[in-house]
Parts: structure tokens; sequence; C-alpha cells
């Protein structure tokens, strides 16, 4: 049996921020069933139990909400004793959650900590910058709340990280909140590119990411980021490291730089699974962990067809000098598609003139690294 990685989604599409730009918001309205409710802890000790029957030498479990916090401590406290309980091929168990950090008090970091939970916490920048999208039900910002929570994950040692929202707000001002980033001593940063309504073309939103507006971005982060490293700073940042790790001949370890989709599990609330994040709709749904295994839903029609669906590239990236690169991007930003089929990645001239105008420093880059390596 393979290592297997999964996305749990305790909580379903539930939270307790209303971000304008959430993109699970139009997920759950593209599908029957809205809301999955809130995962039973009986439900839990079975994916543990089937998860840990499944897999080989390692298993992943990453949870996601909405907020996946709201299911309450006692839920993650379980499972861990759940782990302990059935893992009885010894598996290798890695943990790790995304939250907005609105209920992170002590009580949560120092079981964080304690458990070695890899954390993602959702931060767009300052506050002027993080409070114009991140807000609650009543239109209030989150920022005070979410520098709170990583006050605590300091206090404790949690393992922690980034993520930011590259909408366009946060595109236009990011060498401001990569300062920030740096004086508050962040040095493990995600930025992902903001998602339109599923089904929609994308660029009609006042939050909308414009492929131009996104070449800025990467071209100014990617000098910043650049910089420090020449001055023996460096700042980890997904996707450049990404770029460079494959420079070096590496697989990328984000499965939207691969090329084509891979089938990973994603578990809603009730059991459904999907086969990822961006299409937990119920045309794609493969199953449910309380009906099928996880082999069958891994050679089931629709995941199947989910990964070919995906190989399929236009032909102009054939012709271009970037595609070992880009290699067409994520599917989900090649939405919406022609005929059953995606198109050209909506980023393609942003990536297209960021190659051009960092490519030479990102190879020399991944040539320091394997000769460092080398003489190791």
């Amino acid at each position: 049996m393979p290592p297997l990685n999964l996305l749990i989604k305790p909580s379903s599409g539930n939270c307790n921020l209303s971000c304008k730009y959430c993109f699970y918001q139009s997920i759950t309205e593209n599908r029957n069933v809205k809301s999955y409710g809130m995962m039973s802890i009986d439900l839990l000790e079975e994916l543990v139990i089937e998860s840990l029957k499944y897999a080989d030498k390692y298993c992943t479990f990453a949870f996601q909400g909405g907020e996946p916090t709201l299911v309450g401590l006692d839920f993650y406290e379980k499972l861990i004793k759940f782990q302990k309980k059935h893992n009885s091929k010894n598996i290798q168990i890695t943990n790790s959650i995304q939250t907005n950090g609105m209920v992170i008090d002590n009580n949560w970091s120092k079981f964080f900590a304690q458990n070695n939970f890899l954390v993602g916490i959702s931060l767009d920048g300052p506050k002027d910058i993080h409070d114009v999208n991140r807000v609650d039900a009543k239109n209030s910002g989150s920022f005070s709340k979410v520098m709170q929570a990583i006050d605590t994950f300091n206090k404790y040692n949690v393992e922690y990280n980034i993520l930011t929202v590259v909408n366009s707000l946060t595109s236009r001002h990011i060498q401001k909140i990569y300062n920030f980033f740096k004086k508050e001593g962040f040095k493990y940063l995600q930025f992902i590119p903001c998602l339109d309504p599923l089904n929609e073309a994308p660029g009609k939103h006042d939050y909308s990411l414009t492929p131009r507006r996104y070449t800025f971005f990467l071209n100014t982060l990617f000098d910043l980021w650049y910089a420090d490293i020449r001055q023996g700073n460096p700042v980890s940042i997904r996707y450049f490291d990404n770029l460079v790790s494959m420079l070096m001949g590496y697989p990328p370890e984000s499965c939207g730089m691969s090329g084509v989709c891979s089938c990973y599990f994603v578990i809603e609330a009730d059991g459904s699974t999907f086969p990822c994040d961006f299409y937990v709709i119920d045309e794609w749904k493969l199953g449910n962990i309380k009906n099928e295994t996880f082999d069958e839903m891994y050679n089931s029609e629709n995941a199947t067809k989910f990964v070919e669906v995906s190989k399929n590239i236009d032909p102009n990236c054939n012709k271009c000098p970037y595609l070992v690169l880009c290699r067409s991007g994520c599917r989900r930003y090649r939405e919406p598609f022609e005929n059953g089929l995606p198109v050209l990645n909506y980023f393609c001239s942003s990536y297209k003139e960021f190659f051009g105008y960092a490519g030479k420093r990102l190879e020399e880059i991944a040539r320091r690294l394997s000769q460092r390596n080398s003489l190791r």
C-alpha cells in the first residue's frame, strides 16, 4: 500500500469568519448539501482506523475548513489517542492544521507543541491590509486576534507558517507585507493566488487577482526574497522553494506544480470523500469512508477521470520554453473548461514574464545549493 495523505474538513464549510474571497463558500453553494455539519468522534476513530490500515510507511492527517478548530480541542485530543491506539504497523504519522486563529489560546498552542502539529495560520499582512478582506459576520477585522494567536505559538514554540492569499490588494502591497513579515520574524511563508468562484470567468470581483497584478507581485516578491538570500538572511517562500527544488531535479512538493492532478483524499465532515480541495462538489464525489475503502475510491471512475482530464494542456504550452517549470499550472486556474477540457492557465502571461525575469537567478540558486550539497 502507498503512503496516505488526507485533507480532512471536520467542520465542513462552517467558519467563524466571513472572508470576502473565501473560495470554499462557492464550493458549498455548488453542491446539494451545503454543510455536512461537524464530524463525530465515532467517525473520526473510523477514519483513523481505516487510514492506518491502508497506509504504508507514513500517513499525513491535515485539517482544514471552513475553520477546523470549531470542532473543539477535545476532537484533536481524541485524534492523538486514536492514532496511538490503532497504529499497529508503526506508521510515521504527521498532523497539521490550517486555522484563521480566532479561537487559538494557550491550551490550543500547548497541545500543538506537545503533539508536533505543523500549523498554518492565515494572515494577509499588517492590520490595514489584512482587515479589508478577512472579516467576521459583523464586518470587523480579525488582525488583532490572529496576532494574539501567533504570540501564543511563539510562547509555546509551536511550528507554524504564514499563509497569505494573493488578491487585488495584497498583490499591490507585497513589499509592505513582506517587510512586515520580516519585522515580525516570520521565516516560513506561503502565498496562494486568490480563486474566483467556481464556474465563473475570473477577474470580476474587487478582490480578484488579475494577471497584470500577479506579474507585479511575483517579480517584486522575488526581488525581495533574492536580496535576502544574497545577504545571508533567507526566508522560506514555498513557491520559490519548489521552483529551486525542481531545477535541482526534485519533484515539486506542491501538487499544483506537478502538471497533472493526483487523487488525494479530501474527507468532509460526514465521511464523503473527494479528490481535491478545489472540487469538493457532487460531480467529483468518490464515495464515503463509511461505505468504500480507500482502494475502491482511488480506483473509481471519478478518480480516474479527474486525473485524466488534467493531462490535457493547451497547444501553446508545448511550445513554451518555461513548460518544464510551469507545467500548465493547477487545473483550477484553467477553469472554466471548454468542451470538457481545461483551457490555458489564467495566469499564463504572469508566469511567462516572471520566469523570463527571474529564471537565471533561480538557476543560480539551484546551482549553488547543488554544489553545497555535493560537498557534504
